[in-house]
């Protein structure tokens, strides 16, 4: 009994907040197989509130019941809360972990710039790992960094981001992420040749950070973006492409495994990748 202690107090404890959605549930999934995790809390739905958090996700039964309570997640003692809730209820929820002591790690979308400053600051000031990553599949965030390169070569540049009907924020946050990396590379937009007149208010899609952005919302999607870049006879495309949420999970392991041993916030798995 004393080994088996032992080695449940060297893994990692994870709540999973937003447990009963999609990338929830493949999260649960996930880490209910590695060696130096166990989920000790889940956060879901009210229509799954009591059920096991294992049995939703399609993982066999972990012993973990789904609960809508933050303070009783918070009293199994995790060491990480991977909320995939939508942005208003994971900052409030990284608020109550940082306070605790608990490292948020975020893969929601919908934050604005204030919450994300709010976080940081306190998140250093309590010394407290957290993570917040747009995106958490590599193949995205290479996407990103390989698009800040082009931007110092091709500034003329758009984005479409390509996401599941049921997804709410607009645009997504890994395309207002990857703007503000061109914008970072590129400098001042370059003027368009021509006055435009848009006809139909919005085909021109909408701007962050001056780079152009239109968002599609279709069944059928999961997560895809590309970042076109034109120049005098020439265009460079780079794309990404989520087939599932099984693309995400690498990303986020590596954040959990992480996490810990920050003293503040990272914003972007590509600081964690150390591209």
């Amino acid at each position: 009994m004393r080994g088996r202690a032992t080695a449940m107090a060297d893994k990692i404890r994870v709540a999973v907040a937003g447990a009963a959605g999609r990338m929830g549930r493949a999260s649960v999934r996930t880490m209910a197989l590695q060696d130096d995790m166990v989920i000790v809390a889940a956060l879901g739905r009210a229509n799954q509130i009591g059920r096991d958090a294992g049995d939703v996700a399609g993982a066999g039964a972990l012993g973990v019941k789904i609960t809508e309570s933050l303070d009783e997640a918070l009293a199994a003692r995790p060491d990480v809360l991977v909320d995939f809730t939508p942005g208003a209820a994971a900052v409030a929820h990284a608020r109550a972990a940082i306070a605790s002591g608990v490292s948020p790690v975020i893969g929601g979308t919908g934050m604005s710039s204030h919450e994300i400053n709010e976080l940081t600051g306190l998140a250093d000031a309590r010394r407290v790992g957290a993570v917040i990553a747009p995106n958490f599949a590599v193949g995205a965030v290479l996407m990103m960094e390989f698009s800040r390169q082009a931007a110092k070569y091709f500034p003329h540049v758009e984005i479409i981001e390509l996401h599941h009907d049921r997804k709410r924020d607009a645009p997504s946050g890994t395309a207002v992420k990857t703007a503000s990396l061109i914008a970072s590379a590129r400098g001042e937009a370059p003027a368009p040749p021509v006055k435009e007149d848009e006809t139909v208010a919005g085909a021109r899609g909408g701007r962050a950070d001056n780079v152009r952005v239109h968002s599609v919302r279709l069944p059928g999607l999961v997560a895809h973006q590309e970042v076109i870049f034109g120049g005098p006879g020439q265009t460079l495309t780079i794309r990404h492409d989520s087939i599932n949420e099984d693309s995400f999970m690498p990303g986020l392991l590596l954040a959990v495994r992480k996490a810990r041993a920050l003293s503040g916030l990272v914003y972007g798995l590509e600081k964690l990748l150390e591209l």
